[in-house]
């Protein structure tokens, strides 16, 4: 049988006291369940769960058959696991959020009141730019130029999300407007000297 000391401290993950697991063997299924919501995932290695340490290992045997190309990509298959295992832990501990600032004379985001989840953005074209927030997230304008993205939905959908907002206006490197990241800093570029 397995011990602690057989297992590579880099596959083992440190579950905290708020979130209860469930892991079917059969069906390679493990199951989160945290203050906020719950999401499942299915792994193609096995996992082993220690309920005295309280943590969960992933260890180098397959679930299922596999060829020996597979093989090879065993120590690959280990380390995704385990980032896909840590991500909906902090996931399902937090709300995650993003906060955008538009910086530029005119630049201006506000939300669209006779549709849920709707915003409209003045960035300096001649036309408004409208953008449909997944309902999974929520926002919340402050000042016309700071923009909250927040929600329990998952990190990959919310920053895809942020990612296509700031491709309606990217920050440009001589005068730095544009829709930029909290704490982000764009170096700026000299311009002409005449």
């Amino acid at each position: 049988m397995f011990t602690m000391n057989t297992f590579k401290k880099k596959h083992t993950i440190k579950i905290p006291k708020n979130i209860k697991v469930l892991y079917c063997d059969k069906k390679n299924l493990i199951t989160f369940i945290g203050p906020s919501q719950m999401k499942s995932l299915k792994v193609k290695v096995k996992l082993f769960l220690s309920t005295d340490f309280n943590t969960i290992t992933v260890t180098s045997i397959f679930a299922s058959q596999t060829s020996s190309i597979n093989m090879k990509n065993l120590n690959k298959l280990q380390g995704t696991t385990v980032a896909k295992i840590k991500q909906i832990l902090i996931e399902i501990t937090y709300t995650l959020y993003h906060k955008l600032n538009l910086v530029g004379v005119g630049y201006r985001v506000f939300s669209y009141e006779q549709l849920e989840n709707q915003l409209y953005f003045k960035l300096g074209f001649s036309h408004l730019t409208y953008f449909k927030i997944p309902s999974s997230l929520k926002t919340h304008c402050q000042k016309f130029t700071k923009l909250f993205i927040f929600g329990n939905s998952s990190f990959d959908i919310l920053t895809q999300t942020v990612a296509q907002i700031r491709a309606f206006k990217k920050p440009e490197p001589y005068k730095g407007k544009g829709i930029l990241r909290d704490q982000e800093k764009i170096i700026l570029k000299k311009g002409k000297k005449i």
